[in-house]
């Protein structure tokens, strides 16, 4: 055990997560990080049922609040039921309650969605035939397939990932849109789906925060503060902040089609930008690069790109989808 570390008296971590089988394997994976560091401690999973899992027949979209993956974690949290929470980094809202606004980025898994169909059989979005179903409960993802194939039908997928799976190798989609982060964190895609294709980000732009995680816990809880520190990945964080930062100039939130992802590297940082309209006839990308001095730098430079997307009509979309 690293001296001071942790403090004598934390023999056990209680993490909150919810209870499907990929937060579950998220949860873990941050368990075997703190326990890999301190090897004296165990880790005991906190599980619970957030509101968004209970309306699993309701759109994501249709949703009139951020939040619903992440709000009964927090409150384990508050409640101090749980030391800290184990999040999807792209279910977080951007305000945080206050008294949970403390927290940690761990190394990021892939961010980029992927296309799973039988035997792999559509490769890329250019390559599904007119009339194909797709599978997602993604505002975002619709609006970039109907940007790049107008004719695909879109229809609701919700459940968890193995649901969705199942659904597809039912025979109720020709193709479904899952984020690779999660598929790769299981590690149990079915052999009928030939490893699925990764979608480039210059073909679908993610949701922001996404293949990241986020380690929460109580501002006035020092000590676990402490212990959750070296987790934290500079370049996945500052990376989060970037996509963050346009998405809270731009107005943005779950029930608008957009999406931002920035790579960053040891001296600079790759950005991309999407928003649109569900059907595809709106659309607006942005590319942009920078140098990876410092997260104040990297933010006014999103927000120039934010401010320039919304002058160019991104506003308009916005204000369709927010019902300004």
């Amino acid at each position: 055990m690293k001296p001071g570390w942790p403090m004598p008296t934390l023999t056990t971590v209680r993490i909150a997560t919810r209870r499907s089988a990929l937060a579950l394997a998220q949860a873990q994976t941050v368990a075997n990080l703190i326990t890999s560091l301190n090897p004296d401690l165990t880790c005991s999973m906190v599980e619970l049922t957030t509101r968004g899992d209970e309306l699993q027949d309701r759109p994501l979209a249709s949703f009139n609040s951020e939040g619903v993956f992440v709000k009964e974690l927090e409150s384990a949290l508050l409640g101090s039921r749980a030391d800290i929470a184990v999040h999807s980094m792209k279910d977080m809202p951007l305000e945080l309650p206050a008294g949970v606004r403390a927290g940690v980025v761990p190394v990021r898994e892939d961010a980029r969605d992927v296309l799973l169909s039988r035997d792999n059989k559509h490769k890329t979005i250019f390559s599904l035939p007119n009339k194909a179903v797709v599978g997602t409960s993604s505002l975002r993802r619709a609006a970039q397939v109907h940007s790049i194939k107008p004719a695909v039908e879109i229809k609701e997928l919700r459940g968890n990932v193995d649901t969705r799976i199942a659904k597809l190798l039912n025979g109720e989609y020709d193709a479904i849109i899952l984020a690779l982060a999660g598929v790769k964190r299981l590690g149990n895609l079915p052999p009928e789906l030939g490893g699925g294709s990764p979608i480039p980000f210059e073909e679908m732009v993610p949701a922001v925060g996404q293949g990241a995680l986020f380690v929460q816990c109580r501002e006035s809880d020092k000590d676990v503060q402490e212990l959750i520190a070296p987790l934290n990945d500079p370049q996945a964080s500052l990376g989060v902040a970037i996509e963050r930062a346009f998405l809270e100039r731009v107005g943005g939130g779950c029930a608008v089609p957009i999406g931002a992802n920035a790579n960053v590297f040891d001296d600079r940082w790759l950005f991309h930008a999407f928003v649109g309209s569900v059907d595809g006839k709106q659309v607006l990308r942005r590319d942009a690069e920078g140098i990876a001095r410092n997260e104040a730098d990297a933010t006014v430079a999103v927000e120039d790109i934010a401010e320039e997307m919304l002058e160019a009509g991104a506003r308009w979309v916005m204000s369709a989808y927010k019902g300004g």
